[in-house]
């Protein structure tokens, strides 16, 4: 156990660095598949079997589809339990009562004070402010103004691709909420996701109420989730969402051991109800009043973070729909990650992510390219470069930037400038 500066006191701070996995991802390899070229269509993708290279999970215990991830006895494994006992449950876990339903599957609140909400419960109060101390706060818009906050739950499957196909042809990353159980499933999407350049964040493994699971199944579903993501594509998300939003402090407690910080949003599209005894003009109507808002001011003194859903053809269709008015409506529509200047938001092996500030500054988004592919600044060991529109950032053992223009013969430039904390280079723009 280690105390942060804040208070926040954690498990061993690199536990993910036991995950495993041959994927770089910085140069992501999709194996190619059979799958549906068109959004919409009654056809599904081919199911596949993923090349063995890629597909870890087979050689490590992980948790059955759709169900708790402590079902087939994953809380019993040894990683699991040293895990879990590295937690200091008993001094450091907050006293609050695991959650239940009612027969008709609403949540049970008799003998919890509704109005006062002291365990800043969402599902009950919409409380995105947490009372507990000691927890990471949650993220729920984006502070710049006139910024759409663009992110996509439930993902990722084989027949999406058409969908991915749209945001990268209209220059767009969007955090992906990822559920474990998809991943397992589908890790070639998880693959083109970190490939394309997306936020990759996790949706839990199984996308149940988590106020209503024990510590330990908690704690399951995050830790396994996380593990399945790392062995597909070998990023760890740093971010998660709650299923429904159902999240209290005992919940969030539990996530920041992990030192998860959990996105909420503030606006909701209800785009999964279309079809599904709801209108789809009733959704289109609500994403009509979301898209005005960046017209009539109304996100002048800032952003939004707009929930979203990647789950079937229409919600995929009704975002290819209604991007390009975003687009109009508001100044930038960007991931969670960079409109809170996360800049790296994933454990080992970091892909970084630009700031909104650089995006500001007309930098182009961020892509990793193989080391190989670019030339070795003189006298610099550089540790990583990447490809920034059509220019080269390469961030060197030294602290000092070197950006590179790529316009015919390579001429070189260098400026030093003082590092900020691990992990959180500046970009210097000529």
């Amino acid at each position: 156990m280690r105390r942060l500066g804040q208070g926040i006191q954690l498990v061993s701070a690199d536990y993910w660095s036991n995950f495993n996995s041959s994927v770089n991802p910085l140069n992501v390899k999709v194996p190619q598949i059979t799958q549906p070229r068109r959004l919409i269509t009654s056809r599904s993708a081919r199911y596949y079997t993923p090349d063995p290279l890629v597909d870890h999970h087979h050689a490590h215990r992980l948790g059955p589809n759709w169900l708790t991830a402590t079902t087939n006895g994953m809380n019993t494994s040894a990683e699991f339990t040293a895990l879990y006992n590295s937690i200091n449950w008993d001094n450091g876990g907050p006293n609050i009562s695991v959650r239940t339903f009612n027969t008709d599957g609403s949540m049970n609140t008799n003998g919890y004070d509704v109005a006062n909400d002291p365990d800043c419960w969402w599902t009950v109060s919409g409380c995105t402010v947490p009372k507990l101390q000691d927890v990471n706060a949650d993220i729920y818009k984006c502070p710049e103004p006139d910024t759409w906050g663009l992110f996509y739950d439930d993902g990722p499957n084989c027949s999406h691709n058409a969908f991915y196909n749209f945001l990268q042809e209209q220059n767009l990353r969007a955090s992906m909420f990822y559920i474990g159980s998809n991943v397992m499933n589908w890790p070639y999407g998880a693959m083109r996701g970190v490939q394309d350049g997306h936020h990759i964040a996790f949706h839990t493994w199984s996308h149940q109420s988590l106020t209503t699971l024990t510590n330990q199944e908690g704690l399951a579903e995050f830790y396994y989730t996380q593990k399945m993501i790392h062995l597909a594509t070998g990023v760890t998300p740093r971010y998660w969402r709650a299923p429904y939003g159902d999240v209290d402090d005992r919940v969030r407690w539990i996530a920041t051991q992990l030192n998860l910080t959990t996105i909420l949003w503030d606006y909701d599209t209800n785009d999964w109800q279309a079809g599904d005894g709801v209108p789809e003009s009733t959704v289109q109507n609500t994403y009509n009043e979301f898209i005005q808002m960046g017209n009539n001011g109304s996100m002048a003194s800032g952003g939004n973070i707009v929930l979203t859903h990647e789950i079937n053809n229409t919600t995929m269709q009704l975002a290819v729909e209604n991007i390009p008015n975003m687009l109009k409506s508001y100044k930038h529509v960007v991931n969670v990650a960079t409109c809170m200047n996360i800049t790296f938001p994933t454990w080992s092996r970091p892909v970084p992510f630009p700031s909104l500030a650089n995006l500001l500054r007309k930098t182009a988004w961020v892509r990793a390219v193989p080391p190989s592919t670019l030339p070795r600044a003189p006298g610099l060991r550089a540790q990583a470069r990447f490809l920034v529109g059509r220019h080269v950032f390469a961030q060197a053992n030294a602290g000092v930037a070197v950006l590179m223009t790529v316009r015919g013969p390579l001429r070189f430039a260098f400026k030093s400038f003082p590092m900020g904390p691990p992990f959180l280079p500046s970009l210097y723009v000529f």
